[in-house]
């Protein structure tokens, strides 16, 4: 899944919750903060041409990703 699919698909699932009507924005902001707790668990610091590294910058392309949405 590219980034930008899995950035649709975040905001998507927020936006069109059954339980809940959220308007797009917040739903772009809980996909956020969402992302953010992940990169928290891949710290940028991490060896170079590891797996934590691999999934750190492919979390930080989603995050972008939202962002333009």
């Amino acid at each position: 899944m590219t980034p930008k699919e899995k950035a649709e698909e975040l905001v998507g699932k927020y936006h069109n919750s059954p339980i809940i009507w959220i308007h797009f924005y917040e739903a772009k902001q809980l996909a956020l903060i969402a992302v953010d707790e992940i990169l928290l668990e891949y710290p940028s610091q991490c060896p170079k041409e590891s797996y934590e590294m691999e999934r750190h910058l492919f979390w930080k392309e989603v995050r972008k990703e939202i962002e333009a949405l």
